[in-house]
């Protein structure tokens, strides 16, 4: 068994749970996406800084610059970013992923406003937890997000890739195109949400994931410390997207009873 199957094995029973997650069953409808997708921003926001992070320790971003010692990862990496920075959108902006999914929420008459007032204050010189704090986000948020920036704050690269890697999701672009395309009645207030997920499946297919496993075994190397210090981050890593799961589906549930 190699040290990646090893990984896998170890992460199954957590990935099968996110998989069959009660969330996706509540998921039917465009006020459902707006509950959604006004809580998941924030990881969104998030996996940005994971990246970031990752560029700093695998790319040369300080002057005077001296090669990569990790050219292939380096090109990784790059990538990317170049790709969730600096992406163009439907009218061929040049825009982040970020912004492309702060347009569709608007488009989607989704509310903006915590997301809006928590990067005022991050722009404005607070920190993270400060900017949390002011916002006053839902505790397994504010959680989700906590852990993401103490994970980066270890500065070990194979721990950063580790979250970067295993504590995505993959299953949501595709349910929300259903969702989508059964809703013809807001088929313009969702374009710019359809471009979105396209270009996240188109960009994060088959090319990404395989990449990401490689950057963890070059990280990792013959080092079982480091690969059960990335085991032990992955798990707590998906542990964390199920919790941001839950509270978003009892938002959900808890409209739906409210409307009924």
């Amino acid at each position: 068994m190699t040290k990646i199957q090893y990984l896998e094995n170890g992460l199954s029973d957590l990935r099968n749970q996110l998989k069959h997650h009660k969330l996706y069953n509540n998921l039917h409808e465009i006020e459902d996406i707006k509950i959604f997708m006004e809580h998941h921003v924030y990881a969104v926001w998030d996996f940005m800084s994971l990246l970031k992070s990752l560029q700093n320790h695998l790319t040369t971003t300080q002057v005077p610059w001296t090669p990569s010692k990790t050219p292939q990862l380096a090109r990784f990496i790059n990538e990317i970013v170049f790709a969730e920075e600096s992406d163009v959108n439907e009218l061929g902006e040049a825009k982040s992923h970020f912004e492309m999914y702060l347009d569709a929420m608007i488009q989607l008459g989704a509310n903006t406003t915590k997301i809006d007032n928590f990067l005022s204050f991050i722009n404005h010189g607070s920190s993270v937890k400060l900017a949390i704090e002011k916002t006053d986000l839902p505790q397994k948020i504010a959680d989700f997000i906590n852990f993401t920036f103490s994970v980066i704050n270890t500065h070990q690269p194979h721990v950063i890739a580790a979250a970067f890697t295993y504590g995505r999701e993959d299953i949501i672009p595709d349910m929300f195109l259903s969702i989508i395309n059964n809703s013809e009645n807001h088929q313009q207030k969702t374009e710019k949400l359809k471009y979105y997920l396209e270009r996240h499946i188109e960009l994060d297919g088959d090319e990404h994931g395989p990449l990401s496993l490689q950057m963890i075994e070059q990280l990792c190397g013959d080092d079982d410390i480091k690969w059960n210090e990335t085991l032990f981050i992955a798990k707590e890593s998906l542990t964390q997207r199920i919790e941001l799961w839950n509270t978003i589906n009892e938002l959900i549930l808890e409209k739906k009873y409210v409307e009924h």
